[in-house]
């Protein structure tokens, strides 16, 4: 990978030779949820260093990466599986660097999909990365050329089965990994957790960063920020979520971009043009998405899966 002049600049200190000032040093390895729970935990007694997301990395920052680990007292790691996509990127083969004495915690990639039951990651992305299982199934009936059956409407109860199936996967993940517990935090949802089905809010950011604060025994103070983290992207927020968990807040007929609202006409038409590019890709996503039409009580097209995608991606 060839970095722009400009992201070069945004890591400048990544790219520099590693140096002390005295003050321990903090790595987070992962995805964008690593860089946010970075900056809740630098501070005037901390160090950190502002990195590429480990799926962007190439061979040269894996280098550097390398160089920074050698050197740093305490390293955060989401769960990444050895040579992971052919670089030694593994949370394990970097603790095998770690020099003596340093501590490591390992912390689930947070992903929650009670308030927005019907979303799935899908990439490559269209409009947003976020595709509305609905769209998904409509498209795959008009592929087939035959109408879509009629659907049911969504209730409180198919919202509450959905977050407990979310929950109980990201409770499999943590104790496959042996990771920081993250799902308890769920115990009562409320948009402010989540921005997207992957994008947690500072409401959980805040409260896992201490925990990894303590795990780790870093110094400095609570981590906290008035900064909202993770905020470019936010999904609409349907009335039966709210009623599903007795939420006081109102519903949204629009996705929030950095760039301002977009209406969800114009983000389902997208995608459905998309799909009519990419037929392979809606047929893989179609046949990953069984279990939460399952859930949702959606009449899915059976089709044979195709392509190269990416349902609900987690970063091993």
């Amino acid at each position: 990978m060839t970095r722009s002049t400009a992201e070069i600049a945004h890591y400048r200190a990544f790219y520099d030779e590693p140096a002390s000032d005295g003050r321990p040093l903090l790595l987070v390895v992962g995805n964008c949820q690593a860089e946010s729970l970075r900056l809740l935990l630098e501070s005037s007694e901390v160090a950190t260093v502002r990195m590429p997301a480990v799926h962007e990395m190439d061979a040269a920052d894996t280098a550097c990466l390398h160089r920074w680990v050698g050197r740093c007292d305490a390293l955060i790691s989401q769960p990444v599986s050895p040579d992971y996509r052919g670089l030694p990127l593994g949370h394990e083969q970097l603790a095998d660097l770690l020099p003596r004495g340093a501590v490591t915690a390992l912390v689930p990639s947070v992903r929650f999909s009670g308030l927005y039951p019907f979303h799935v990651v899908v990439h490559p992305p269209g409009l947003v990365a976020y595709h509305d299982v609905r769209t998904l199934v409509g498209a795959g009936w008009s592929q087939l050329g035959e109408p879509e059956p009629r659907q049911p409407a969504m209730t409180a109860e198919m919202v509450r089965a959905v977050a407990q199936e979310s929950l109980d996967q990201l409770r499999s993940r943590e104790d496959k990994h042996g990771t920081l517990p993250v799902h308890d935090l769920f115990a009562h949802p409320r948009f402010a957790m989540m921005r997207t089905v992957n994008h947690p809010g500072n409401a959980v950011l805040e409260p896992l960063a201490w925990r990894l604060q303590q795990a780790l025994g870093l110094p400095g103070p609570t981590p906290t920020t008035s900064v909202p983290l993770l905020d470019s992207v936010h999904a609409p927020r349907l009335a039966v979520v709210a009623r599903a968990f007795d939420l006081d807040e109102s519903p949204t007929s629009y996705w929030r971009l950095a760039s301002g609202p977009v209406a969800l006409h114009d983000v389902e038409l997208a995608h459905r043009e998309w799909y009519a590019r990419r037929p392979d890709v809606l047929l893989r996503a179609l046949d990953r998405v069984g279990p939460l039409c399952e859930l949702l009580g959606l009449h899915r097209p059976v089709l044979a899966a195709g392509g190269d995608v990416v349902v609900h991606e987690e970063r091993r």
